[in-house]
């Protein structure tokens, strides 16, 4: 048996390695190294993939939603509502303009924000809302957009997690995930669904004022070289990353099925556990399993992935301590209106999750995790 990853880029990347090489070597012989022609025709394919009128690459997913927030021109103790289960990521961009982050609890089935909670959230200082479509599949985009427009609040996805995943609306529409907010915000980090080979993130809108202001923010506020009309920040995909991504973009919809494929294998193995909760598909979006998240009920997580850790299975907790109680950007708060998050924190683990993963590596996986939990 190979041995089993958390994440196995090597082999995806092996299937590909003529493709990629020569791609990578064809821009090393052009020269054409920042916002070269890749760049270029990256962006357009996955405008087209998205069906979003404007991708604007950039160097991260952090930028992403930094620049996002940027070109909102929201004002210094402007509020923004995020989920408190999440990467740091959503809030340390709050944080470095100078914007008030409010954090709400998450529903406990789908890891996502609660729609309840954010709605009593809201204040006069409420500009925005970031939903995080966490572990792979959507918020709940319809009821999100529906008090978005109540209240007159912009809508800025974090989807670096589910790039692929659909959100159907109930007149039956289907829409991407990070196309249905005003803006929308992804991560290439390399472990993503969609990842290239070092770092790299986008920007998505259909909005022609606002793809037009954050294309000058992603390059020192410039439309023209040496004038410069915002204040901007230096975020570009490079183009040996932008063809690595031209050549995965294709395989995008294939690699989330075969990540389904292996959620399903886990699904039909813990299905009758009662001590372990499997992830739970929400009825209005496909899930494209960026990780595979369980929640264990007997109090015996950090046992279990140690036990997993001795049989050289890889696991992973995300996230072991709330945002809101993270020593850079504590708040005061009330447990009792974070009850979900609280109880996710110590029941979550994640097992391996990839497009390589094979039966005997997933049998493997499950045999020892029912190992554990019979005993």
């Amino acid at each position: 048996m190979r041995k089993i990853q958390m994440v196995d880029l090597q082999s995806q990347y092996y299937k590909i390695k003529s493709e990629v090489d020569n791609a990578i070597l064809n821009v090393v012989d052009s020269a054409a190294f920042i916002n070269g022609p890749e760049v270029k025709s990256f962006q357009n394919e996955l405008e087209n993939y998205q069906g979003v009128n404007h991708v604007i690459p950039c160097a991260n997913g952090t930028d992403a939603l930094q620049i996002a927030l940027m070109a909102l021109d929201l004002k210094e103790g402007d509020e923004v509502i995020t989920a408190d289960f999440t990467f740091a990521a959503t809030v340390e961009v709050i944080h470095l303009l100078k914007l008030k982050a409010v954090l709400v609890d998450v529903d406990y089935d789908t890891f996502t924000i609660d729609t309840e909670k954010l709605k009593a959230a809201i204040t006069e200082k409420t500009k925005a809302i970031i939903p995080v479509h966490l572990f792979g599949q959507c918020a709940n985009m319809e009821e999100i957009l529906k008090i978005a427009k109540t209240h007159n609040l912009y809508v800025v996805e974090d989807n670096a997690q589910a790039i692929g995943a659909d959100f159907t609306f109930s007149d039956g529409t289907s829409k991407k995930s990070g196309s249905m907010g005003i803006i929308g915000t992804t991560s290439f980090f390399p472990s993503k669904n969609l990842g290239c080979y070092g770092d790299g993130g986008a920007i998505f809108t259909n909005d022609d004022e606002l793809a037009h202001k954050i294309r000058g923010i992603v390059n020192h506020g410039m439309y023209e070289r040496y004038y410069h009309d915002e204040v901007g920040v230096n975020s570009r995909l490079d183009s040996i990353q932008a063809t690595v991504l031209r050549k995965k973009l294709p395989l995008l919809d294939s690699y989330n099925d075969a990540r389904r494929k292996a959620a399903d294998f886990y699904d039909e193995a813990f299905a009758n556990h009662p001590q372990i909760l499997t992830p739970k598909r929400a009825a209005n979006s496909t899930h494209v399993f960026h990780q595979y998240t369980l929640r264990i009920l007997n109090g015996k997580r950090n046992e279990l992935r140690d036990f997993l850790a001795e049989k050289e299975i890889p696991a992973m907790i995300y996230y072991p301590v709330a945002l809101r109680k993270q020593k850079a950007y504590y708040q005061e708060s009330n447990d009792a209106d974070f009850a979900n998050t609280d109880k996710l924190l110590n029941e979550v683990i994640s097992l391996p999750m990839h497009t390589e993963l094979d039966d005997e590596q997933l049998k493997c996986i499950t045999d020892s995790v029912l190992e554990f939990m019979n005993r």
